[in-house]
């Protein structure tokens, strides 16, 4: 057993481990609106984010979509409904159903209060960690980052310039130094920055400077805006390693500085387009002789 796990109570061992069932419209959970994340109960690993959250009417909290990666199916032990389990310890969660039109996903994870804490927004920083990366437009590299086992979120946005609450059309026009970047909020029970930083590399050309694919200019360079000295020498070691592969690579380290989040209308952008980066793609690098 992980250190790090909750001592359970009976009631909470009687769902979690031996996956009973909580009663319906008494859960702490059921009506919330607050932003955040809810979190296994047992292992504290990131399940739900609160902007997947629904009133179903069911009695349970419900949510149309989990954390990549967090959540384990099964089929239940009825051999008619199918279960679901925290991915990183095997907690009972409750069950999911799909088809019921609740929502355009069409999909509710119907969840017992009990198996799950919440992280309110403001109490982020203790529980998870951030990484900064730009490479080329930013629609492009949150689209594959926010796709990635683990992670809570991926913001666009921009940092490394001067210029307090940038525009998008400030950024483009030049002058502010200012480089349309990627932050991602992530859950280090699921994945690690290396991790992520790999994928960085390979879903952009780090070797193309002020620029990425068509779009050129220096608010498209790439850069790795490093967080902590841990970061930096990660960061460090592989770009070694492209280069020792022959990779000509222009990313740039620079400490991470203030960022500043983009207009709405720049968040999910793919997503909320229903297309498919133009300039950026996986690239298997790191496995490349």
């Amino acid at each position: 057993m992980d250190s790090t796990w909750k001592t359970l109570t009976p009631e909470e061992a009687r769902v979690i481990v031996h996956k009973g069932t909580e009663a319906p419209f008494t859960g702490k959970y059921d009506k919330q609106t607050l932003a955040g994340v809810y979190t296994c109960r047992r292992c504290g690993a990131a399940l739900y984010r609160s902007q997947d959250k629904f009133q179903s009417g069911c009695g349970w909290p419900a949510f149309d979509g989990e954390i990549p990666g967090a959540v384990r199916r099964q089929t239940d032990a009825d051999g008619e409904r199918t279960e679901i389990l925290c991915a990183s310890c095997g907690g009972h969660l409750g069950h999911v159903f799909v088809g019921e039109r609740l929502t355009p996903r069409n999909v509710r994870h119907c969840v017992n209060s009990i198996s799950m804490n919440f992280v309110e927004e403001k109490d982020f920083d203790p529980h998870f960690q951030r990484a900064v990366f730009a490479g080329g437009c930013f629609w492009g590299v949150e689209y594959f980052l926010q796709q990635a086992q683990g992670v809570i979120r991926a913001v666009s946005g921009y940092t490394g310039g001067t210029t307090e609450h940038p525009t998008y059309q400030q950024v483009c026009a030049g002058g502010t130094k200012h480089v349309e970047a990627v932050e991602v909020l992530y859950d280090p029970k699921r994945t690690d920055y290396e991790t992520l930083a790999r994928l960085f590399f390979e879903i952009h050309d780090p070797t193309q400077r002020d620029g990425q694919g068509p779009d050129i200019g220096s608010q498209y360079r790439s850069v790795v805006f490093y967080r902590d000295e841990q970061q930096k020498a990660t960061a460090e070691k592989l770009i070694k390693l492209l280069r020792d592969k022959g990779y000509d690579v222009a990313t740039r380290l620079e400490p991470a500085a203030r960022f500043w989040p983009a207009e709405d209308y720049h968040q999910d952008y793919y997503f909320a387009k229903g297309k498919t980066p133009y300039c950026h793609r996986p690239v298997k690098r790191f496995e490349q002789k």
